[in-house]
């Protein structure tokens, strides 16, 4: 059976790309566990993208996809794990978990956090999320990174004050004598 136009297209012009687009993955995202299935999403999403004829630079809309689904992932990763419940358990939890307006607001916040640590350098945003969303020790963070512990403790203060000033910028912050706090 001889290769569609879609089959060719992809061989030509995205195929190419992949050993540029796991790099890229693997420097801008490295807590992310598979890359591997980000490349399989970013495929499909460009095929279909490709598909609907909206595909006119094959390399930059390939890139900009590929982090458009290592940020939908992110998001997906901080979602909570649901499991089933017996009917007891529930009655207490229900007491127990905030109302819808709190819910919003923690995911409000999440987005904000988010967006402030994917507005950090590339090296300083590396180091906060092996920190923060990995949980990684600074040791951990620098032997991954091949860089000094003191590297990673310097971009980690400059990824707090970044951090701080787009909070400030938004009016999210309330700053004290010698302290900051959310605004509700």
């Amino acid at each position: 059976m001889p290769p569609t136009d879609q089959a060719r297209w992809f061989s030509a012009h995205v195929q190419p790309c992949e050993p540029a687009l796991r790099a890229y993955l693997q420097k801008r995202f490295p807590a992310l566990p598979d890359h591997d299935d980000l490349l399989q999403e970013t495929y499909v999403r460009t095929l279909r993208a490709y598909e609907g004829g909206r595909v006119t630079h094959a390399r930059a809309f390939l890139f900009t996809t590929a982090r458009n689904a290592a940020i939908d992932l992110f998001r997906r990763r901080r979602a909570q794990i649901h499991e089933e419940i017996s009917e007891t358990t529930a009655l207490m939890i229900i007491d127990e978990n905030p109302g819808l307006a709190e819910s919003q607001e923690r995911e409000q916040r999440l987005d904000l956090l988010l967006e402030a640590i994917l507005a950090l350098p590339e090296r300083c945003r590396q180091v906060m999320m092996l920190r923060h969303l990995d949980g990684l020790a600074y040791k951990e963070i620098a032997v991954r990174l091949g860089i000094s512990p003191e590297t990673v403790k310097v971009h980690m203060i400059k990824g707090v004050k970044d951090c701080t000033r787009f909070f400030h910028q938004r009016g999210l912050l309330d700053a004290g004598p010698g302290t900051a706090r959310l605004v509700s």
